[in-house]
């Protein structure tokens, strides 16, 4: 066991920090009325618009609205909802005074996930509970935003995320190995921080039902099921072995894209052609304030009625002509030789690596 400063015996915590209903309590906060409402915040907030629920309160859940479904089923679901339009710079402002406030806090190593959520790598004394750190934490958050937070304990970050939502809302729960099998052995793969559909029904396929089964399934299976390295990185999951360490080393993009569901469908040459260049010039603008270059292109389209398929291709060069990218993307459509009606389009590119010695994640 590792030792303080002042020669006392020290225990490794992992955190996760997951903002409660984030970005619904940020609009709550503008709008303090609508407290205790079903909210729901999506696209430019008309339900009979194409866009789908970016978050939705807890009242509006209640109901069966979730995020990723189309708006217009968010309104069947819950019809005296209020929708609003999604606010990025609302988002990003309070965003950052979350991850200061985290940062500010005595021996924190924090780790930024995303908008609403990090790991946050604490020492503390042997006979210091995490749960009393968590609170502290929990009420700095909330000071500091008026927003509220539930807290994961992990001794790996594996163990933490998982343990979020057994916390949330407005709590905190701890899980190590020494109640993992116990707290999450009898419930479904799909529980999985990692585990998504597919990958669950390929599980399935193995007779890989529970977290039970999984911490006991052998490599080999996975590996010849997933592949040499995903497959035991899945059996580790089930495990709940991850990293007990939390990497606070800044992270840089890998790609930048942009993508458009467009409220009439786009049926002839020229709408698409003139769409996709549009979606390439905005791409070429973020990956050009990146100062690294572009060397692949992804392709997104969804076919009425939503039909999705994703293609990529890789450059001959690094550049910045958004009239490559254009091209390379027109050219992975007109391969797919399908004349269906367009709903979306999404182009994506995948830029050099920083430059050695930088110190940085890529994702």
């Amino acid at each position: 066991m590792p030792e303080g400063p002042d020669g006392r015996e020290t225990v490794r915590w992992v955190l996760h920090v997951d903002m409660d209903q984030f970005i619904a309590a940020v609009e709550v906060l503008r709008r303090p009325e609508l407290a205790g409402l079903p909210v729901v915040v999506g696209g430019r907030g008309d339900p009979t618009e194409r866009a789908v629920v970016s978050t939705a309160s807890y009242e509006a859940r209640e109901h069966g609205v979730r995020s990723g479904i189309p708006l217009r089923v968010a309104a069947r679901r819950c019809p005296d909802a209020v929708f609003l339009p999604v606010d990025h710079a609302a988002y990003d402002a309070a965003s950052e005074v979350v991850m200061a406030t985290l940062r500010s806090l005595p021996g924190a190593v924090v780790q930024v996930l995303g908008w609403d959520e990090a790991f946050v790598g604490i020492e503390l004394p042997a006979t210091e509970e995490p749960e009393a750190y968590a609170a502290r934490l929990r009420a700095a958050v909330l000071d500091a935003t008026r927003l509220h937070c539930s807290v994961g304990i992990g001794d790996t970050t594996v163990r933490a995320k998982n343990a979020t939502d057994l916390g949330k809302p407005q709590g905190t729960f701890r899980l190590t190995r020494h109640n993992w099998l116990a707290v999450m052995g009898a419930r479904p793969v799909r529980d999985l921080w990692g585990v998504g559909p597919r990958t669950s029904e390929r599980l399935a396929a193995l007779g890989v039902s529970t977290v039970d089964d999984l911490a006991r399934t052998p490599d080999e299976p996975l590996a010849e099921e997933f592949g040499p390295t995903i497959g035991p990185g899945v059996g580790r999951l089930g495990r709940g072995v991850g990293p007990d360490v939390v990497d606070d080393t800044p992270w840089v993009a890998r790609a930048h894209g942009r993508e458009t569901t467009y409220q009439r469908d786009l049926e002839t040459p020229e709408e698409i052609d003139a769409a996709v260049r549009a979606l390439a010039r905005q791409v070429v603008d973020d990956v050009r304030a990146e100062g690294r270059r572009a060397v692949r292109v992804f392709l997104k389209v969804r076919f009425r009625p939503f039909f999705t398929v994703n293609r990529s291709r890789k450059l001959a060069e690094p550049t910045y002509d958004p009239d490559v990218l254009a091209d390379t993307a027109l050219a992975l459509l007109a391969a797919l030789d399908d004349q269906r009606p367009v709903r979306l389009l999404g182009v994506r590119a995948e830029m050099e690596p920083p430059p050695d010695g930088e110190g940085q994640k890529t994702a």
